[in-house]
C-alpha cells in the first residue's frame, strides 16, 4: 500500500515525523517505517523523518509488504461483510463465532474465516479487530486492514470516537430509560465472570432504553449505549438491575426463547480514518432475538440516544 500527501502551506516546514503524527500514524509505526529502506519518499527521494517539508511537494509512504498472521490457519466459512476498501472491512458477525484463536478454539474462529477470504484473494492477511465482541454476540465489528487504519482506528476507539449501539432482549419490563452507574470487576472464584464491585471494580457506565415490550413472553427489547467498555458490561449491568439477558450461559441460563445470550451490535457510527468519509452502519435484528413478537426496530430507535 502506498499513501500519498501533497503537502499544503500549512504543513510548511514541518518534519516529517510530525506530520506523519498529526496524521494519525503512531510512534511504532513511523520507527517501522524509518527503518525500512525506500519506504519515505518526498519529491521522489528517499528521506529521513527530520526532513522539513516544503509546500506543494507529495510525500510517499509506501508500507512493506506484510506477512501473513501466525497460527491462523484459514477455514472456509460464511462472512457478512457490509463494507470493505483497501484499509478496513466491516462485518457483521454470527453468533457462535469467536473473534480470535484460542485455547479450544483453534480454527473456527473469524480470524480463521478472513484467513481463507484473504486466501482466495491471494491478499496477504494480519489479524487486526478494533472492537471485539464476545462469541454468542452478534452484529457489527470492525477489521483493519493495514497497520495504518488500525492505529487510527485503535486511537478512535480510545478517544471514544467510535460509536456503537447494542440491542438486546432483557427479562421483564425495563424502566423507559436509566443509567447504570456500577463498577466492574472480576469475581473472586473465576477469570471469567464479572460482578459489580462498588470497592474494587472499574468504573463501569451503561445507558439504556426500553424500545418495546412484549407482556406475553415478559421480556423487553433494550436500546444500549456504553460509555466504558469493560467485559460483559452489558450482560452484568442488566443483571444488576434485575433485567438479565435470556441464553447467557454465564449470568441467566435460561434457554426457554433463545440459545445464546440475546445482545447484539446494532450499530456503528465513525469517521473513515484515512477518507475521512463518515460512515453509518446498520444490523438488522437477528431472527432468534425476534421471539419477542418484533422483527425490526424501525421508528423505535431515538437517534439522539
Amino acid at each position: 500500500m502506498t499513501m500519498n500527501y501533497t503537502i499544503t502551506e500549512a504543513s510548511n516546514e514541518k518534519t516529517i515525523e510530525r506530520y506523519l503524527l498529526e496524521q494519525g500514524y503512531s510512534q511504532s509505526l513511523i520507527r517501522h517505517l524509518r527503518n525500512t529502506e525506500n519506504a519515505i519518499t518526498a519529491g521522489g527521494r528517499a528521506v529521513y523523518t527530520t526532513h522539513r517539508l516544503i509546500s506543494g511537494e507529495t510525500l510517499t509512504i509506501a508500507f512493506p509488504d506484510e506477512k501473513n498472521s501466525e497460527h491462523i490457519v484459514p477455514a472456509r466459512m460464511p462472512i457478512d461483510i457490509l463494507f470493505e476498501d483497501e484499509h478496513l472491512l466491516v462485518i457483521n458477525k454470527s453468533s457462535g463465532v469467536p473473534i480470535h484463536p484460542s485455547q479450544g478454539n483453534f480454527d473456527n474462529t473469524l480470524a480463521n474465516g478472513l484467513a481463507w477470504y484473504f486466501k482466495e484473494k491471494q491478499e496477504s492477511f494480519t489479524f487486526r479487530a478494533i472492537n471485539r465482541l464476545d462469541r454468542d454476540t452478534t452484529g457489527l465489528l470492525i477489521v483493519a486492514k493495514n497497520p495504518l487504519s488500525a492505529c487510527i482506528l485503535s486511537d478512535m476507539v480510545k478517544r471514544h470516537e467510535i460509536h456503537r449501539r447494542y440491542l438486546a432482549v432483557v427479562q421483564g419490563e425495563l424502566p423507559i430509560e436509566g443509567i447504570i452507574d456500577s463498577p466492574i470487576a472480576r469475581t473472586h472464584d473465576s477469570t471469567i465472570e464479572r460482578c459489580v464491585d462498588p470497592v474494587n471494580g472499574d468504573p463501569a457506565r451503561t445507558f439504556f432504553q426500553r424500545l418495546f415490550y412484549d407482556p406475553a413472553t415478559n421480556h423487553s427489547l433494550a436500546g444500549l449505549r456504553l460509555e466504558t467498555g469493560r467485559t460483559h458490561q452489558i450482560r452484568v449491568h442488566l443483571k444488576s438491575i434485575g433485567h438479565p439477558l435470556p441464553g447467557d450461559f454465564l449470568y441467566n441460563p435460561d434457554y426457554r426463547y433463545i440459545k445464546r445470550q440475546s445482545l447484539h451490535s446494532f450499530r456503528l457510527d465513525f469517521i473513515h480514518p484515512v477518507t475521512r468519509v463518515p460512515l453509518f452502519f446498520e444490523a438488522a435484528l437477528p431472527a432468534d432475538m425476534q421471539f419477542i413478537g418484533i422483527t425490526s426496530t424501525e421508528g423505535l430507535w431515538d437517534n439522539d440516544f
